[in-house]
C-alpha cells in the first residue's frame, strides 16, 4: 500500500483503561481521545497494539462498563473513512465480535504483516512471543479456549468482571519490576524473538509491538528495527511512519 501525499500510520499499544482506578482511567481516557483528536487530520490508518483495555469480556447482552469517551471517538473515526485496527492483548483477549460490529474497526488476535511504500512491517501485541514464560503460554491456550469462554460466560457479570479485575491487578503488581526496566538484548524476549524471525524473514523493516511496557527503538539488522510502542500509563508513547521513516514519540512533548 502506498501513503497519501502528507498522510501518516500512527500506532500506540497499551492503554489499560480501567487501571489502576476510575478516577485515573478516565484522565488517560481523555488524553487518549485528545491524541485521536490531533492525529485524525493526518491519519491514513491507525494501529491500536492490545491492551486497550485492562480487562475486557463481552457477555451476550452486557459488556464492561465505561470508555465511552474511546469508543465514540473511534466510532467517528471510522465513521470518517479512517481504518482502525484493534489487536487484543493479554488483558483483553475476550474481545469478541461486539466492537468490530459497533465501532466497525478491524480485529486481530497474532501479528500481522503490512507493507506501505516498500517497507514491510510485522505488528502485533507481543505476549506469548520468544522463548520461555511457559506458564503464561499454557495460560493463554486455556483462556482462549472455546470452553473456558463458554464457562466464564455463565458467570454473572457482577461477579465475573469483579474477579477478572482483581486478577489483572494482580497481575500487573507482579510484573510491574520487571516492565520498567531494560533488560538487554540477550534477555529480551521480543528482542529474541525478532532476530530469530528476521533470519529466515530477512525483507523486514519495522517489528512493532508493545506488550513490554516500555519504549524500546532497537536495530536489529542492517534495515531492521523493534519498535516497542511502551504504555499511556507513565509514558504516553506511540509511533508515526510518514511514509519514509518510522519515529517513536510521546504525546503532549
Amino acid at each position: 500500500m502506498t501513503l497519501s501525499p502528507q498522510h501518516k500510520i500512527y500506532f500506540a499499544s497499551d492503554f489499560h483503561l480501567g487501571a489502576p482506578n476510575a478516577e485515573e482511567s478516565l484522565k488517560r481516557e481523555k488524553k487518549l481521545v485528545a491524541w485521536l483528536d490531533q492525529i485524525k487530520v493526518d491519519a491514513q490508518e491507525i494501529y491500536l497494539v492490545g491492551d486497550i483495555f485492562d480487562f475486557w469480556f463481552e457477555y451476550k447482552h452486557a459488556i464492561p462498563k465505561g470508555f465511552v469517551r474511546l469508543q465514540g471517538k473511534i466510532a467517528e473515526l471510522t465513521d470518517s473513512g479512517i481504518p482502525i485496527h484493534v489487536f487484543t492483548g493479554n488483558h483483553d483477549m475476550w474481545i469478541f465480535d461486539y466492537l468490530p460490529k459497533e465501532l466497525g474497526i478491524n480485529l486481530y488476535r497474532e501479528p500481522i504483516l503490512r507493507e506501505y511504500n516498500g517497507k514491510k512491517f510485522l505488528i502485533g501485541h507481543g505476549d506469548g512471543l520468544g522463548p520461555g514464560d511457559e506458564q503464561y503460554k499454557r495460560l493463554k491456550k486455556v483462556f482462549s479456549s472455546k470452553i473456558c469462554q463458554w464457562a466464564f460466560a455463565r458467570i454473572h457479570p457482577n461477579l465475573g468482571i469483579g474477579i477478572a479485575n482483581a486478577w489483572s491487578k494482580k497481575s500487573r503488581r507482579t510484573n510491574l519490576s520487571y516492565d520498567e526496566k531494560f533488560h538487554g538484548e540477550d534477555n529480551e524476549l521480543l528482542v529474541i524473538y525478532c532476530k530469530a524471525y528476521l533470519i529466515k524473514n530477512p525483507a523486514i523493516n519495522y517489528f512493532i509491538f508493545g506488550h513490554r511496557h516500555l519504549p524500546l527503538d532497537i536495530k536489529i539488522g542492517e534495515n531492521t528495527r523493534y519498535i516497542n510502542l511502551g504504555e499511556w500509563i507513565k509514558h504516553n508513547s506511540y509511533a508515526v511512519f510518514d511514509g519514509e521513516k518510522l519515529e517513536l514519540m510521546e504525546y503532549g512533548k
